[in-house]
């Protein structure tokens, strides 16, 4: 039995002295006031590369971007007239500029606000949307390429502001 706790005792220390010796520093570290070196940033990764639209060049998006977006495709009339004033005809003159470079058909539509009857609104609708037409082929552009329609005052864009509702409206066909 005394050899056992011998044995014992041996092997407790053994095994002390195998856990102290795992955990001293062998290395002798001297305290440095230098700043550790920073390590240099990766370079970001390069971007990736733009997502080009490509815009159907006889698309109604074409004609926006041409015309600055959709209210570059629409002219504007004065309270109860169908005349094309010079606002008007400088958009028309852009938009027939476009339809001779592109071979595209257009509806021209007319639209009223909601003062009015409806058939009296879709008749002064049909004069706007006609009065755009014929300035458009007055520019060059063929008139079978340009159909007119009116809405009258079924389609309003804005109903507290008349002024929005009484327009035309070239939309690619």
């Amino acid at each position: 039995m005394l050899k056992n706790k011998f044995y014992a005792k041996f092997l407790i220390m053994i095994g002390a002295a195998l856990i102290l010796s795992a955990c001293a520093n062998k290395k002798e570290e001297v305290m440095d006031n230098t700043p550790a070196p920073v390590a240099e940033r990766p370079a970001p990764a390069p971007a990736p590369a733009p997502v080009v639209s490509r815009i159907d060049p006889l698309s109604q998006e074409a004609l926006d971007s041409v015309m600055g977006g959709m209210a570059g495709s629409m002219v504007y009339f004065a309270y109860d007239r169908y005349d094309v004033d010079a606002s008007a005809r400088a958009i028309l003159q852009a938009q027939a500029e476009w339809m001779k470079g592109n071979n595209v058909n257009v509806i021209v539509e007319g639209h009223c606000d909601e003062r009015g009857t409806r058939e009296y609104n879709l008749a002064l609708g049909d004069r706007r949307a006609n009065a755009a037409k014929n300035y458009l082929v007055a520019m060059g552009v063929p008139a079978s390429r340009v159909r007119a329609v009116s809405f009258g005052k079924e389609r309003p864009v804005d109903m507290s502001d008349h002024a929005k509702n009484r327009r035309g409206y070239t939309r690619v066909n």
